[in-house]
């Protein structure tokens, strides 16, 4: 059985997808769909920068979806050759998109709001994120309720075995780092993000994506898509929608995600548009065929095996 996965925020930079317009009028089309349905030239942004501006979360989030959408198509393998899709954080919306529930114009328009609607939630410099290398979940955890004394300090991304990221108010997560220390963390680092996501600081993004989904068409996906916020899969289109707004406050749950999806049969992980989800995926299943396909030579090589 095979997963089709796709990367979130951070996997962005200059550059992306400029390959894949150069060689593929299907990229082209993709990314001049986003660049009409956002009123922005956003290819353009993604091909010549600057960083920073790319870079801003209601930049990256369509741009990110865009270039592993782009790469899906290019490579003309239907979503019939996966069992399941997946997606790390914005990554589901990508997910759904290749799964067929969102249309590109739609998924662009929803992770430009989002990416909005998160940077509005907490005013600059009030939250933080940090990365808690060699931790596990149940560490991690207990990190971040010390952390707390009286703030938000949350679990936001379980990624894997030995990665997770915790989120929330600044003084708490700066606080998280010298605990971690102390509980037996590898490292501790905190992440250049501009707002704490996935934390119950998020809760005013929350309420703008239900809004925003309440409007949404979204159709049945052709095949399952592992919701990040249960680990489990889901088709019905009032359940993705729900699961998409806890989404913005919840724990992603990659690492349970990806056990589970192995759990079911699936040995073989293919992920669009990154390199950032293929060495999770290693770590949680070390038996599994994992590749990351980015660059045309990649999508050959891919279209020759499936």
């Amino acid at each position: 059985m095979r997963a089709f996965i796709f990367p979130g925020q951070g996997s962005q930079s200059v550059g992306m997808g400029r390959a894949l317009a150069d060689a593929s009028a299907t990229a082209r089309h993709l990314f001049e769909e986003v660049d009409e349905a956002l009123g922005q030239h956003l290819s353009r942004l993604m091909a010549e920068g600057p960083i920073e501006e790319l870079t801003l979360t209601e930049n990256a989030q369509p741009a990110i979806m865009a270039n592993a959408l782009a790469t899906l198509r290019v490579s003309g393998i239907g979503i019939d050759k996966a069992d399941f899709v997946a997606g790390h954080s914005l990554g589901e919306y990508t997910a759904l998109a290749a799964a067929g529930s969102f249309d590109v114009a739609t998924a662009a328009r929803l992770l430009k709001l989002r990416g909005q609607a998160m940077q509005r939630a907490v005013p600059v410099g009030e939250g933080a994120m940090a990365a808690l290398l060699g931790a596990d979940l149940e560490m991690a955890q207990a990190i971040a309720d010390a952390a707390a004394q009286g703030e938000i300090c949350a679990v936001a991304n379980d990624n894997d075995p030995s990665q997770v990221v915790i989120s929330g108010h600044k003084g708490a997560v700066e606080r998280a780092l010298g605990i971690a220390k102390e509980k037996g963390a590898k490292r501790a680092v905190l992440l250049p993000v501009s707002a704490p996501f996935h934390s119950p600081l998020m809760e005013p993004a929350a309420r703008a994506m239900e809004q925003a989904l309440a409007d949404a068409p979204l159709a049945a996906p052709a095949v399952p898509v592992y919701a990040n916020v249960t680990a489990a899969p889901v088709r019905e289109p009032a359940e993705i929608r729900r699961l998409l707004v806890e989404q913005v406050t919840g724990m992603v749950r990659w690492r349970e995600s990806v056990a589970a999806m192995w759990e079911a049969g699936v040995t073989d992980f293919v992920e669009f548009g990154g390199k950032v989800l293929a060495p999770m995926v290693k770590r949680i299943a070390p038996d599994a065929n994992v590749r990351s396909v980015i660059t045309m030579e990649d999508i050959e090589a891919l279209a020759k095996d499936i």
